[in-house]
């Protein structure tokens, strides 16, 4: 039995994050990953559709052009070429967090990991039919998350409907797509296939898309997508081959028949097939649980990333992996770690085109908080860099929350250009408390669209 002082299961973006954070203080890792170093994100989630959703941006840019006095004839979409960046994409950046990990002295160790009891792993290793016994200190569980597969009538074994997954990996541009569910996989799905061709329909069992933003925010989102036709407070009751039987709120029932169906539902917390309930892990909303500095409730053992519940998204398993990198660091060294995880601070992006993303409180939650709020809308037009990129009728604004009484800052939506590389301005002055007299006093880059912020934090009146 080979001994180790930090176990990791899983290699996602928590898992790989800790390991290079545990090695580079000379403690011995073994990191354990059944396939691809990198998980969800790096292999099958955040990096290859940001790289097709470029490709789609680029498409979008030759045939809209001529408006600013860009003429291309004949653009097209070269889907095998397309595809083939994005493998190339990924395999390199996938080769590069390798080679960070052995450069760092981590024991990459391939196999399905499974608790024993203790704190023992053992790694089913198929491909050589064997079992390798490892023990450890401490160990670390980021086993991720999957796509939710719920029971709808016909979905199950169906060549038509298929996961975010299946979707990365379809050989051409469907005709025609129809998406069930309007959250974050979904929309960036939709705005993805729609600009490249495909007639997309999304079906969302909500009254308003993307329930993670803004209702007023979405709605504008949901108007930007004019080539996407969205059917809300819809309910999906059957698949008959390739048609999606619905129901809508009002009675109304029908169908959409598409070549491809995306099941976009949400996900889940990988809880299965490792021995968390075996060991005694306490399972809660079907996570595991975790305090804010991530232990779990077996002595030792801490839990990171999606298999959590607290947030489904990599860089809060950054941030998770360098909390409990703290706390293990800590414990071995006999002291306390001051860090901690705040999912409230932690911004969220959604890449379609255009951009949406966010921090802290809608307007309606820090309401039903008990806060007296004021609401801070303007539009990005007020930016001269965003209508000169992106003209004169593009959607874009900025809302921020914040409190009538202090003026600290509880809440920011963005939609339009760059906002995903905006948002962590505002995510700091939460995590700060900043108030908008902060956001006032703070000096923007002239001209930039990042410039809205400061407009917004001046239109306030306290």
């Amino acid at each position: 039995m080979s001994h180790y002082d930090v176990i990791i299961l899983g290699s996602g973006p928590g898992g790989y994050l800790a390991a290079e954070r545990l090695a580079a203080k000379k403690i011995k890792v073994a990191l354990i990953e059944k396939e691809e170093i990198g998980g969800t994100c790096l292999n099958i989630g955040c990096v290859p559709t940001k790289t097709l959703l470029n490709s789609a941006k680029l498409y979008a840019h030759s045939v809209e052009g001529a408006k600013f006095g860009i003429e291309v004839e004949g653009a097209k979409v070269n889907w095998t070429r397309v595809q083939a960046w994005k493998d190339e994409v990924v395999a390199r950046l996938r080769r590069s967090v390798e080679f960070t990990l052995k450069k760092e002295g981590v024991d990459i160790v391939r196999g399905w990991g499974m608790l024993a009891g203790g704190h023992k792993v053992v790694v089913r290793q198929e491909a050589a039919s064997a079992e390798v016994e490892l023990d450890a200190d401490q160990i670390i569980v980021a086993t991720g998350g999957s796509p939710v597969m719920p029971p709808i009538p016909g979905a199950k074994n169906n060549p038509a409907v298929v996961d975010s997954t299946g979707m990365l990996a379809l050989k051409e541009i469907p005709a025609s797509i129809c998406v069930i569910g309007g959250g974050v996989i979904g929309v960036e799905f939709a705005s993805l296939f729609s600009s490249l061709g495909s007639k997309v329909t999304v079906i969302e069992m909500m009254d308003e898309i993307v329930p993670v933003m803004d209702p007023q925010m979405a709605m504008a989102l949901r108007n930007a997508l004019k080539q996407v036709t969205f059917m809300r407070s819809t309910k999906v009751t059957a698949i008959e081959g390739s048609k999606v039987l619905y129901e809508a709120k009002t009675g109304e029932k029908g169908a959409v028949e598409a070549s491809v169906i995306l099941m976009s539902v949400g996900r889940k917390a990988n809880i299965e097939g490792w021995g968390a309930q075996e060991a005694g892990l306490e399972i809660r909303n079907r996570a595991v649980v975790a305090d804010a500095r991530l232990r779990t409730n077996l002595p030792g053992v801490w839990a990171i990333g999606d298999v959590t519940g607290k947030s489904q998204l990599a860089h809060a398993a950054y941030r998770m992996a360098e909390v409990a990198v703290a706390d293990i660091l800590a414990v071995r060294a006999g002291t306390k770690s001051a860090a901690q995880f705040v999912p409230e601070t932690v911004p969220w992006a959604l890449f379609s085109l255009p951009e949406a993303a966010g921090v802290g409180l809608t307007e309606k939650e820090a309401v039903a908080r008990g806060y007296e709020v004021a609401v801070l809308k303007t539009p990005y037009a007020v930016s001269g860099r965003f209508v000169a990129e992106n003209g004169l009728t593009a959607s874009g604004s900025i809302k921020i929350i914040a409190e009538k009484t202090t003026g600290r800052i509880l809440g920011v939506a963005m939609l339009g250009a760059y906002a995903s590389e905006h948002i962590w301005g505002l995510a700091l002055a939460l995590e700060r408390r900043l108030t908008l007299s902060a956001l006032q006093e703070m000096v923007f880059p002239h001209p930039t669209v990042s410039e809205v912020i400061r407009e917004a934090a001046w239109s306030a009146n306290l």
